[in-house]
Parts: C-alpha cells; structure tokens; sequence
C-alpha cells in the first residue's frame, strides 16, 4: 500500500473515525483503525454497537489494506506538521512520512477485523444544521442511567415529512418536531437511538449541506432492522438500536393550561445562575409568578439565600412554582429564542417551556416538559 494526502484531510478523517472506538474494546482488533486505499481512502472503526467510515481523496501508487492502532494514529495525524503526507506498508509496518517527522506502527491482522454491517435502506434527507440543532434540543432530557437503557435512548418517528425527536429522564421529556424530505412520501418508521451516539454524529455530520438517514420503514422486513444510518460529507456511520417500549410520551403534555408567563431568556437564564449559587445540592430554585415581574429565591431557614427580581408578564392566576436549576437551565438553553414561555397548570404538575412561537396561535417546534419540585411548608 502507497499513497499521498493532504495533512489536513488526513488529519480530520482520522480523528472523525477515531470518535467510534471503544474506551476497552472486548478484543485487541477492535482499538485499530481498519485503512483501505483503491480509488479514494477509506477509514472504519466498529465497535459492535457503533460503525463509522469515511473517505477522501489521495493520491494512490499502490491500492492495500492495513489495520492499526486508532488511538495513535490520531495522535499522530494531529501533530503532523503542514506537509503532504506520504502513507507505505512494509510487511507487518505501516510508514507515515510527513515533511523530516517519521512514524513506523505495527499493524494487527486485517484478516480479523469484523465485516462492518451494512447501511440500512435510506430513508430520506435532512439539513445537517437544522437536524445536529434538533438533536442536541433533545439529548439533552435522555437519562444517564444505564441500568433502564430505554431512557438513553431518542425516540426517532418518521410520519411522511414530520420527523418528531422525543427522549426523557423521568424528570423532564424534551420534544422536537423537524420536516425532511422522505424517499418516499408515505414513509413512516419508529426508532430508539443512544442519546449520546446520536448527538456526537449529528454534530460531526455538519460539515455536508444534508444528513442522509438510513432506517428500515414499520412495512420492511429484516431489512436493516435494528440498526440506523447517517451520512454525510463522505461519512457515515451505523448505530444499533436500542430495545423496550419508550414511554407514551404525548400523554404527558398537557392539552391545556391554567397559566402562562412570559421572560427574557437572556435574563431569566442568567438569574437562575445566580440565585442557584446558594441552592444546596438537589434543592430547588423557586419562582414566584406575579402580575408583571417573577421572583427567584433559593436556599432556606439557616442556609444562604438569594432572591432576585425579574419583569415577566403573566395570563391567570398568581403561581409559586420550583424548580431542578439545573434541569431548568438545560431547557432555557435550548429554547433558541429570545423569549421564554412558561405554561403550567398546578404548582405540582408538569410546566411546559417554550420558545414564543413566532406568530400567535402557532404551535411550537420545540417542547421541554419539567416536572417541579413540591414546596414543604
């Protein structure tokens, strides 16, 4: 094997691949980096859970294969200097030269490496920015707890040209509607992904205009089934999906409301941070919804304590409501508008936070349900 490529290319194909690569693989092949030269460059990593595979141009004298350390190899291919790098095999070797610099790795058996799965049928096509921003509104709310798998999953429906991005913690349950363009406009389709898989691909895959999302439909066979696909800018990657009943989401949003306050995101966000300052752990910031302003206060009796003041408009009843600071932040944050909407019905049922949508009457595509915290006393 013999070819030449562009430090900078090489540099990011290698280090896109290397995000796939297990922390403890189960088996030595699994920690290398599957290298395939013909007519273009193709890097793979797979860790059983996890495909990812990208390719780019080079310069090719002699077509091969070669697997090695992926973890080293990013190391290196990141402090390259800025010359051409030139890639050779030689017998159990792989040679990088890259201006005076020289490596030499030893490679392990090619002829072990597992056979990546295949790319589902796709299933359409979505902006790469518009759909790396609906995940990440999303992941944020999937559980962390792998003993209940089903919680870190992002339940992903396809209905025709709706695409509606769902996951939840128990504590809260964040929902994001996005339109994309189906292969077929009868297509639908039902998926639980790993949160955290799923947001490190869609961010990585904003370097192409489009996402390409490969998922067999609720009427195909085996086709595909179990697995999800993304691709992207010369990437792609295949992820498992995840198995259990996800929670009946819809049920939990209430169809109608007591309240609604209004406050400057910016401002509300930045007051959480500062009144949370005293809030012990797993204790909550409460808000205190008036006509025309919200009071937060944290911390109680002998502890520190803060309050703060802030203007808000309000339609119904005066409310004393609290909060997870934390979980309120994360839903704050990703609201992406300037005006905050916060609707609820009790003190002790679920509020839901929203963008103000941009004309009255229309439904907003994003949706963080937060349960509150009950109040003694």
């Amino acid at each position: 094997m013999k070819f030449r490529i562009d430090r900078d290319a090489l540099a990011d194909a290698v280090a896109w691949t290397a995000r796939t690569l297990p922390v403890r693989p189960p088996v030595p092949v699994l920690a290398g980096m599957h290298i395939e030269a013909s007519d273009r460059l193709k890097l793979s990593a797979f860790d059983y859970e996890v495909s990812a595979q990208v390719s780019t141009d080079i310069d090719v004298e002699e077509p091969g294969t070669a697997l090695v350390s992926g973890r080293l190899l990013a190391e290196i291919s990141r402090s390259l200097p800025p010359h051409p790098v030139e890639v050779t095999t030689d017998g159990a070797k792989v040679m990088l030269r890259c201006g005076s610099a020289k490596f030499t790795l030893l490679t392990m058996p090619v002829e072990d490496y597992p056979t990546l799965p295949e790319m589902p049928p796709a299933a359409g096509a979505v902006g790469s920015d518009e759909f790396a921003a609906a995940v990440a509104q999303v992941a944020i709310a999937a559980g962390k707890d792998d003993t209940i798998p089903m919680l870190t999953g992002v339940r992903v429906e396809i209905e025709g040209e709706t695409v509606t991005l769902a996951s939840t913690d128990r504590y809260r349950l964040a929902v994001r509607e996005l339109h994309w363009k189906p292969e077929r406009p009868d297509f639908s389709a039902v998926a639980l992904v790993p949160a955290k898989t799923l947001a490190d691909t869609a961010k990585s895959l904003t370097a192409g205009a489009e996402v390409s999302i490969a998922l067999a439909g609720t009427d195909a066979g085996s086709a595909g089934e179990g697995m999800i696909g993304f691709e992207g800018g010369g990437r792609r990657t295949t992820s498992r999906l995840l198995d259990g009943d996800f929670v009946k989401y819809r049920s939990l949003l209430p169809s109608e409301y007591a309240g609604l306050a209004e406050i400057q995101t910016g401002s509300f966000i930045e007051a959480v941070k500062r009144v949370s300052l005293v809030a012990e752990r797993n204790t909550p910031v409460r808000l205190s919804f008036s006509q025309g302003e919200v009071v937060l206060e944290a911390g109680t009796g002998d502890e520190a304590q803060a309050v703060e003041a802030l203007e808000a408009t309000l339609e119904g009843d005066d409310i004393d409501i609290a909060f997870n600071p934390g979980f309120l932040l994360d839903g704050l944050s990703a609201i992406g508008s300037d005006t905050a909407r916060l609707s609820f019905t009790t003190p002790t049922k679920p509020a839901v936070l929203t963008g103000k949508p941009p004309q009255d009457g229309e439904n907003p595509n994003y949706r963080y349900l937060i349960m509150p915290v009950r109040l003694s006393g």
